[in-house]
């Protein structure tokens, strides 16, 4: 059991009336759970909160009229993840798979597995199935890619990041997602907070289905495992933008930070090579 802190404040120029969608709160799952939280906007507005797309993600609505706009995040989640030998994880059944994990294994805008399916194959089809060649596929991405922060934007896909070699956490989660998907093994995109990452900011990694479950991997590796916290999750992230705005504003300052409860900011609770599962 771990207590992470977490937390994030927005800062808006409004200039006309404008809709703002906002994920940014943490989700509650079975091994995530939520000891404390407060949501604060400056000024005050109405806030309608809504839980979207079929893992429910909190998505809170909000209609501001010109103004400076603060948005501010924090809470203590409290984290149980289930960790098992990455050995002992076996790749699951298609026939076997619950209904809502299909969606899964299909393309999206970001992750277009079905062009990358034939690449996916000769480069992972004969590794041994399970935890282990999921964790294959990240380390690969890993170790072609160069994190270089604004070498890519809003249009960059999977494909495009397979060819220029260079990305972000988001293109880093998209590429392993569109691979893992390319071989037949369901992956999503997942938005949340991060222990120990440099510079804090909202991350992007990415689950993979298996054995029945799903397990946290972070191709970045700039965060342990046993360090995320989860936002929402996604197809990729279309699904999962921290916030979606209508209207005429200019995000002025964002700051996010993440540490464990004690206070240590450094990945105290570093993963031993363990399989993480907190779905």
């Amino acid at each position: 059991m771990t207590q992470i802190q977490i937390g994030s404040q927005l800062n808006y120029t409004v200039r006309q009336e404008t809709l703002f969608l906002f994920l940014v709160e943490a989700s509650q799952t079975q091994h995530q759970s939520i000891v404390s939280e407060s949501l604060t906007f400056d000024p005050q507005i109405a806030v309608e909160t809504c839980n979207v797309g079929p893992e429910g993600n909190r998505l809170c609505r909000v209609v501001v009229q010109p103004c400076e706009l603060s948005v501010s995040y924090q809470a203590t989640v409290e984290m149980t993840p289930d960790q098992e030998p990455p050995q002992s994880v076996c790749e699951s059944d298609v026939s076997q798979m619950p209904a809502d994990v299909l969606p899964y294994m299909n393309p999206s805008r970001y992750c277009e597995s079905d062009l990358l399916a034939r690449f996916a194959f000769e480069e992972f089809g004969q590794l041994n199935r399970g935890y282990t060649r999921v964790q294959a596929i990240c380390d690969w991405v890993n170790s072609h890619l160069d994190y270089t922060p604004g070498s890519t934007n809003t249009s960059t896909t999977a494909t495009d990041v397979l060819l220029q070699r260079t990305g972000v956490c988001r293109d880093y989660a998209h590429l392993a997602v569109s691979l893992c998907r390319g071989i037949g093994i369901p992956a999503r995109y997942v938005c949340g907070y991060a222990v120990g990452l440099q510079p804090p900011d909202f991350h992007g990694f990415m689950e993979a289905f298996l054995d029945g479950r799903w397990y946290l991997f972070d191709p970045t590796k700039l965060a342990e495992t046993t360090g995320l916290v989860r936002i929402g999750v996604g197809r990729d992230a279309a699904d999962v933008a921290f916030a979606t705005i209508t209207g005429d504003a200019t995000l002025n300052q964002q700051n996010v930070w993440a540490q464990f409860a004690d206070g240590n900011g450094n990945a105290n609770g570093s993963s031993d090579g363990s399989a993480v599962s907190t779905a």
